[in-house]
């Protein structure tokens, strides 16, 4: 059966080259489109379209508001396209929040070297969001209210001593010479390994899901975290100030030579790769321009986890997230070499199932985790290893 497509713009050459673009595809069918957000929520609600391709800036209703509206009445995988800047990423941003799956830039030279190969990723974008037609999504909320989140440094300013916590001890790291019986937290028991850095990536969905879990960590998480996005570059600033004004724990978007802090999420820039140097003890980042066509995704999730099992060895939790394709599992493979725990998230909580079913394809898991799911073990595994 045909992917049905509804196409909203108020541009009427776009809606035209959208449509041309997406036709190519047999099993992609435009049944209509819409020339504002009031007649895109009235048709979507009407025609009950598989996907939804929706522009950002629209007169009568904008795009943020038709995806509210939408969602608040029917789950349907809606596709925004938006301008690189940074009032776009701001906009986009929104748009995730309010419900859309995806994004893509309006400006198909941003994302391809040529006119067929970002043909083929719009088509191959629409098919995968396609997918999840009956997704639940989760939303933009922490998992944790503000009375239960913990803190360790109480100094004028800082991030930790604006909200009340948990007691210290629910925190405490036993010492090297301990032996520590695995925890369980709910149903989840800790693996009782110790732990330097925790690495995440993803892709497709991701934005939703890195925000659900970086917004449920304690103010005090005892470790540092990367934070791989495959993201334009206008959009991981604005990306990271977004997690930063919601989060306990700082995040910001990684500089070259930045050191690696516990409870610091360094987010890598859009554009660029983000490498790990040095050791677990003397660990910091390094962000290097990348011209190369051999590396399709700028960042990219293997070369940071590559870079991570060098520095980190097995002291490394990484996660994968949902996300389209399977950068993450070489990267991965090096880090399961070296000795380091792999999750994936599972299928059912994805927007995108690509990412952590190559993990998971790859024999590379350990554990495989829903996404509501992830903070509160993260919290378990990396306090009571």
């Amino acid at each position: 059966m045909a992917i049905r497509v509804l196409v909203v713009d108020d541009s009427s050459f776009f809606r035209r080259r959208l449509t041309e673009i997406l036709a190519k595809d047999g099993d992609i069918s435009i049944i209509d489109t819409a020339v504002n957000g009031r007649e895109a929520v009235d048709k979507a609600l009407a025609l009950k379209p598989d996907v939804i391709t929706m522009d950002v800036e629209m007169p009568v209703l904008d795009g943020i508001s038709a995806v509210r509206e939408i969602m608040a009445q029917q789950r349907i995988p809606i596709l925004m396209f938006s301008s690189l800047t940074h009032e776009g990423a701001k906009a986009t941003l929104d748009a995730l929040e309010a419900g859309a799956v995806d994004f893509l830039p309006k400006k198909f030279e941003d994302i391809a070297r040529d006119k067929d190969e970002a043909g083929t990723l719009l088509r191959e974008r629409v098919r995968a969001v396609a997918r999840k037609r009956q997704l639940g999504r989760p939303t933009f909320s922490s998992t944790y209210s503000n009375s239960t989140l913990p803190r360790t440094d109480s100094s004028p300013g800082s991030k930790a001593a604006e909200r009340p916590a948990l007691s210290r001890s629910s925190l405490e790291r036993p010492r090297l010479t301990e032996r520590v019986a695995p925890v369980s937290s709910g149903r989840y028991t800790a693996s009782g390994k110790s732990y330097k850095l925790v690495a995440i990536g993803t892709s497709t969905g991701g934005p939703v899901a890195l925000q659900r879990i970086i917004t449920s960590l304690p103010a005090d998480f005892p470790l540092p975290i990367v934070l791989i996005q495959h993201m334009p570059a206008a959009f991981t600033g604005a990306f990271a100030q977004r997690l930063n004004a919601l989060a306990k724990i700082e995040v910001r978007e990684a500089q070259d030579n930045d050191v690696l802090r516990p409870g610091v999420a360094y987010l890598a820039p859009g554009g660029k790769q983000m490498l790990i140097e040095g050791n677990e003890r003397d660990a910091r980042l390094r962000i290097k321009e990348d011209d190369s066509p051999r590396i399709t995704f700028k960042p990219s999730v293997d070369i940071t986890f590559a870079t991570a099992a060098k520095a980190f060895a097995d002291k490394v939790l990484a996660i994968v997230l949902t996300g389209m394709g399977a950068d993450g599992r070489e990267g991965a493979r090096l880090l399961k070499q070296a000795g380091a725990r792999i999750w994936a998230q599972d299928e059912a909580s994805c927007v995108v199932y690509g990412m952590p079913q190559a993990i998971a394809a790859a024999g590379l898991m350990d554990m495989e985790v829903a996404l509501n799911d992830v903070a509160t073990r993260l919290i378990t595994e990396v306090t009571h290893g």
